[in-house]
C-alpha cells in the first residue's frame, strides 16, 4: 500500500491546457474516485499518475517517492482499463500471468498468485478459457485479476465498467468494494458516472474543465456542495434550481412569479445578507412535499415517471423544469397543477452570478 501525492499539477497539449494546479493527497489505503463529465481532465489525471502521460507541470509521489519521470513498469502500480486488453490468443490464467512472466517470476509463484486471486475474483473455473469465450463482467474480473496479481501498491480504475449492462454494473461496482475491504490497497477510480462515485468511493473528487471543483466524502458533496455545478452532478435525478428574490425582514421569504415560500422563525445570516437580492434557490426532488394548493412553489405536471415504491414528478415551475420524488401512492395526471413545499434545513443557496455556495 502507499499513498499517492500530487503537487501543482498542469498538462497542456500544444495550446490546450486540460489540467491546471492540480493538487491532491491520496491517503494509504484509500478508495478515491475522480468524477466529472466527459472532457473534465479525470482521465487525464489518471494516466499522469500511471506514468502514460507526463505532466506539463508538477510533481507525482507514489510513497515517499517521487516518480514524475519514472517509467510506468518501475512505479508499482497496475491499472485496469476499460476496454479489458485481453490478449485474445492467451487463456485467462495466461493473460493473468502475462505481466508477472515479463518479469521473469518462477513459474510456480505465477500459478500460487494465479490460483490466489482467481479465488479472490470466482473465475477459477474459467482459467483454461479465452477471453472470446467469456462474457463481459467474465472479462472484466480476468482485467481485475491481471492487476490483482501484480500486488501493487496502488490501483488505477479508467471507468472499467461502462462496456457492462445495467445489472452486471451493480454487481461489478459490489465485488470491487469488496475487493478493497480485502486488499486494503490504495484505489484510484475514474468515473463519469455520479452514482458508481457516491456507492464506491470513501472520497470523491469533483472535476470540471481541468479543475478540482470539490474534494470530500460523498454525504459530504451530497449535503454541502460547495457551488452550483458540483450540487448539480451529484445526486440523480440532480438538484433544482429557481431564481428567487429574497426578503429577510420577517423570517426569510422567497419569491418571484410562481412561487411564495415562507420561513418566519428561519434564520441563516448568509441569507440575510441578500436581502432585496436575487439568489438561486436549490432543492433536491426527495425533499419536494406536496403542499395544498396556493401554497408553496406552484407547478404543471408534464410527464410522471413510476419506479416501483416511488415516482419522479416532471413538472414545469414556468420555464424551468422542477424534478420531485414522491411516494408512488400519490396518483397524478398529465396537466394537473401541483404545490411543493420545501423545508428551510433541505434548501441550498448559492450566489446568481459566481455560483457559489451562500454559507
Amino acid at each position: 500500500m502507499a499513498k499517492v501525492n500530487l503537487k501543482n499539477i498542469d498538462k497542456s497539449f500544444g495550446n490546450v491546457q486540460i489540467l491546471h494546479d492540480i493538487n491532491l493527497n491520496i491517503h494509504d489505503g484509500e478508495f478515491l474516485v475522480l468524477v466529472g463529465p466527459s472532457g473534465c481532465g479525470k482521465s487525464t489525471l489518471l494516466r499522469i499518475v500511471a506514468g502514460l502521460e507526463d505532466t506539463t507541470g508538477g510533481d507525482v509521489f507514489i510513497g515517499d517517492e517521487q516518480v514524475t519521470d519514472v517509467e510506468p513498469k518501475n512505479r508499482d502500480i497496475a491499472m485496469v482499463f476499460q476496454n479489458y486488453a485481453l490478449y485474445p490468443h492467451m487463456n485467462v490464467s495466461e493473460n493473468m500471468g502475462f505481466g508477472l512472466k515479463l518479469k521473469k517470476t518462477p513459474v510456480d509463484e505465477i500459478n500460487e498468485r494465479v490460483m490466489e486471486a482467481a479465488e479472490i475474483l470466482g473465475i477459477t473455473g474459467y482459467l483454461k478459457r479465452r477471453p472470446k469465450e467469456l462474457s463481459g463482467g467474465q472479462r472484466q474480473r480476468v482485467a481485475v485479476g491481471r492487476a490483482i496479481v501484480r500486488n501493487p501498491s496502488v490501483f488505477l480504475f479508467d471507468e472499467p465498467l461502462s462496456n457492462l449492462d445495467a445489472k452486471l454494473r451493480v454487481q461489478m461496482r459490489t465485488e470491487i468494494k469488496k475487493l478493497h475491504a480485502k486488499l486494503k490497497t490504495t484505489m484510484i477510480y475514474v468515473t463519469h458516472d455520479q452514482v458508481e462515485a457516491m456507492t464506491m468511493g470513501d472520497r470523491i473528487v469533483v472535476m470540471k474543465d481541468g479543475y478540482l471543483m470539490q474534494s470530500d466524502a460523498p454525504l459530504e458533496l451530497y449535503n454541502r456542495p460547495v457551488n452550483k455545478f458540483v450540487a448539480s452532478f451529484i445526486g440523480s435525478p440532480s438538484m433544482n434550481f429557481l431564481d428567487v428574490m429574497v426578503d429577510a425582514k420577517n423570517g426569510i421569504n422567497f419569491k418571484n412569479e410562481y412561487l411564495h415560500l415562507n420561513f418566519p422563525n428561519a434564520e441563516h445570516p448568509g441569507i440575510q445578507k441578500y436581502s432585496g437580492q436575487e439568489i438561486t434557490l436549490g432543492v433536491r426532488p426527495e425533499h419536494l412535499e406536496l403542499a395544498p394548493a396556493g401554497a408553496g412553489i406552484a407547478a404543471q405536471l408534464e410527464v410522471s415517471e413510476l419506479m416501483g415504491s416511488e415516482s419522479y414528478l416532471y413538472t414545469s415551475v414556468g420555464d424551468t423544469q422542477v424534478v420531485a420524488r414522491v411516494q408512488a401512492a400519490h396518483q397524478q395526471e398529465t396537466g394537473d397543477m401541483l404545490n411543493f413545499q420545501p423545508q428551510f434545513e433541505n434548501l441550498h443557496f448559492f450566489d446568481s452570478e459566481t455560483g457559489d455556495r451562500i454559507e
